[in-house]
């Protein structure tokens, strides 16, 4: 991830094979304040140019050419394998759970979001923000689907209900400051809910992003 001042914006490319999508997702993120600074037609052109980029985020679709299957989660594979700690975040016109668990498998700094998104600017923004500073995003709708199937015999059964708002929000890629202008909670009383999910979900001590995407996994029902 590249170095960032507070007086630089974030540095974002888009590959989509839609052109007015892609425009589309320029002007939202550019009346959030992110340059967006490369648009491309498929994942192999991000990836090609990606080096010269000098990129903080990219955004891309899940289904681009040559098969319109997952190239966009392929290009976030081999964006992971070469090293890269830029965040991505993937778009799809579907809610699938086995999309979202896959993204978010390539660790943190990823996130999955519905194409109707890019209708709400503010969510479109944050997401990439989130992404950019390592932190996890997954669409509202896919945690709702995973969460209905929820077993009884799942780790998540030990959280209280305000503890699951909680974390159905980390999942969402809110901050422990954002979850608590949502619930209408003071941000002490957050940051203890946290610590009580990630130990009874039973996350050892590891860096703060990394901790908040295995709870996450936990929710996809990945661990």
């Amino acid at each position: 991830m590249v170095e960032r001042t507070e007086e630089r914006p974030l540095r974002v490319a888009i590959a989509d094979d839609a052109l007015l999508l892609r425009e589309g997702i320029a002007k939202v993120l550019e009346g959030g304040g992110i340059d967006v600074v490369g648009s491309y037609g498929t994942g192999d052109e991000l990836l090609a140019a990606i080096d010269d980029l000098d990129l903080d985020a990219a955004v891309l679709d899940i289904r681009m050419p040559p098969t319109h299957r997952d190239e966009g989660i392929v290009a976030l594979e081999r964006i992971r394998q070469d090293g890269s700690e830029i965040g991505i975040l993937l778009l799809s016109m579907y809610a699938t759970p086995e999309y979202a668990l896959r993204v978010m498998g390539a660790g943190s700094g990823t996130g999955y979001l519905l194409k109707e998104r890019v209708s709400e600017p503010q969510t479109l923004v944050r997401a990439v923000q989130t992404v950019a500073s390592g932190g996890s995003v997954v669409d509202p709708e896919v945690v709702e689907q995973l969460v209905q199937r929820t077993r009884a015999d799942d780790p998540l059964a030990r959280l209280t209900e305000r503890e699951r708002s909680v974390l159905e929000l980390m999942a969402q890629g809110y901050s422990n400051g954002g979850i608590a202008q949502t619930l209408f909670l003071g941000l002490k009383t957050v940051e203890t809910h946290v610590r009580s999910i990630l130990q009874k979900l039973d996350l050892e001590e590891s860096p703060e992003h990394h901790r908040r995407v295995l709870a996450v996994l936990t929710l996809l029902g990945q661990r």
